[in-house]
């Protein structure tokens, strides 16, 4: 249930480097009570207007640190999410999006579990893609949201 509210409603953002719009932002709450550390945080289906976009275009930042890849954060045994803290999902998508309302479909995906289960060796040597409800530990669904884009001042 809680997957309702993984987004903040008025974190959706465009990220502007050298003064090109590189991408866009996200931020995000962890749907599990105990949070996680951080090497068990296996990325995001992100969707937006119907335009996927991959775990290998997305960095996460969390915990102070500058945005990091998610084959980085795997190495990161010893971090942790908490609960309440939010973190921000960077997406490489050129040109940004438009300003106005979009449409994210969105899943977390923690391979977080409540003991050994037996898909737990092979999805640490191969992660499951998020988006198909492997791994997706307190949001097994994906769910859609209504974000609006604010034009910038």
């Amino acid at each position: 249930m809680f997957e309702n509210f993984l987004i903040r409603p008025d974190g959706l953002r465009n990220e502007t480097r050298d003064g090109k719009i590189v991408g866009f932002s996200l931020a995000v709450r962890h749907a599990n009570y105990r949070g996680c550390f951080l090497s068990l945080h296996n990325g995001y289906f992100i969707e937006v207007d119907g335009v996927e976009y991959p775990v290998d275009a997305q960095a996460f930042e969390i915990n102070g640190k500058p945005p990091r890849s998610f084959d980085t954060i795997r190495g990161a045994v010893y971090e942790h999410w908490h609960y309440d803290d939010e973190g921000i999902v960077h997406v490489a998508a050129p040109g940004g999006l438009a300003p106005g309302e979009h449409a994210v479909r969105f899943q977390q995906s923690v391979l977080a579990a409540y003991g050994y289960l037996p898909t737990d060796e092979a999805w640490v040597k191969q992660p499951p893609k998020p988006g198909t409800g492997a791994g997706s530990d307190k949001a097994p669904q994906i769910i859609t949201y209504h974000l609006n884009l604010a034009a910038e001042a």
